[in-house]
């Protein structure tokens, strides 16, 4: 209703910002709205997360979104998701990331069969070394939790959802 999203220019998207064209929602969270999109002209498939339109106007959000960029974006590890841009498009601010083609680990603990004590290790081995590097470039993550744990098409656990230190 406060169409911070314009409306698609072809059938298969639901909306679009800027150069990307959105596919759906993926999930919400305290400060934003994440969305599936593809990033045009590179037809690279992103994670869009967007500040929500009620925080739009609150100075220290727009301070905590931009921390989060940042602090995501000096992360490479291949147990950290990457962060490819961030900026505003009419207003909206928003962080465009590596589209994970997975479940989070809140989603797979929901399914059967249960993780075995070897994919629990395996996780959570690939999920420390993610944080080392974090903690080794100075950041701490504050938010770990089973939904901000994302699992690729081959299991790989990767860390999302950077909430930096207030600052």
């Amino acid at each position: 209703s406060k169409r911070i999203l314009l409306p698609p220019s072809s059938p298969e998207f639901v909306a679009e910002l800027g150069s990307y064209r959105i596919k759906g929602v993926i999930g919400r969270g305290g400060m934003g709205i994440v969305l599936r999109a593809i990033e045009q002209p590179l037809n690279r498939p992103v994670a869009l997360k967007i500040l929500r339109p009620e925080l739009a106007l609150d100075q220290r959000a727009l301070v905590r979104f931009e921390h989060e960029a940042r602090a995501a974006a000096a992360l490479r590890h291949p147990n950290i998701v990457t962060v490819h841009a961030c900026g505003a498009q009419n207003g909206t601010r928003y962080l465009a990331m590596e589209a994970i083609d997975g479940p989070s680990l809140a989603e797979r603990l929901t399914q059967e069969p249960a993780l075995s004590k070897e994919e629990i290790r395996r996780i959570f081995r690939e999920l420390l070394l993610g944080l080392s590097a974090a903690h080794q470039a100075g950041l701490v993550h504050r938010d770990i939790k089973p939904s901000n744990i994302l699992l690729d098409a081959d299991g790989r656990a990767v860390a999302a959802g950077w909430r930096p230190l207030a600052g």
